[in-house]
């Protein structure tokens, strides 16, 4: 099993460098660090009395990598999360923010472990996903990774801007479901057939 800072790192890799795309709510972003996080944290990096884009630019991977694991999975309490489901509860975390515990909590209901959607790693959510993954090891984090998926579709099916994230110019798979089936076992991979079918309609 990686450590949580190899994870971290991964997730960084994943992510890339600077971007500024007019199309991504999370505006200017490095690493995967949106400038709306580095203000929430105060990291005014060149010191000139501001977080604006240029203490993005500056941002670099470690110190990306400290904000993942301190406010992306300490901060949420993903270590309480049975140790299977924590790389891609994490990875979500970082894409997603409190979204990555409401879609495991909407799949608790689902299997029979009804809970709030809150977005809150509490006692419940701990309990109940520790019982899951006992009943079924082999199942629970890609039935996680599934539903993560299933997000992102219905993510681009509600917001035309946000397609092309989900779906590349020639039709294949686009980033957010390469990045979802990272973390789900191959057998459970839609084929560019059924992707290409489930995106369709976008037209």
């Amino acid at each position: 099993m990686q450590s949580v800072r190899e994870i971290a790192e991964a997730i960084v890799a994943r992510e890339g460098g600077y971007v500024d795309d007019p199309d991504d709510p999370g505006g200017a972003t490095n690493f995967g660090v949106t400038i709306h996080t580095m203000r929430k944290l105060g990291l005014d990096l060149n010191r000139d009395g501001r977080v604006d884009a240029a203490d993005v630019r500056a941002l670099t991977r470690s110190q990306a990598t400290d904000i993942f694991v301190t406010h992306y999975f300490e901060g949420p309490g993903i270590a309480r999360l049975p140790e299977v489901l924590q790389p891609t509860v994490f990875d979500m975390y970082v894409n997603a923010g409190a979204n990555a515990v409401r879609i495991l909590q909407r799949l608790m209901a689902k299997i029979g472990y009804p809970l709030a959607v809150d977005g809150v790693i509490g006692p419940k959510t701990i309990a109940a996903t520790r019982e899951a993954h006992a009943a079924a090891p082999d199942l629970i984090t890609d039935a996680y990774g599934i539903e993560r998926r299933n997000y992102y579709y219905r993510l681009a099916d509600q917001r035309p801007a946000s397609r092309k994230y989900a779906r590349r110019r020639d039709g294949g798979k686009g980033g957010w479901i390469v990045r979802a089936e990272a973390f789900i076992s191959p057998k459970y991979h839609l084929t560019e057939a059924e992707h290409r079918a489930r995106v369709a309609k976008w037209g």
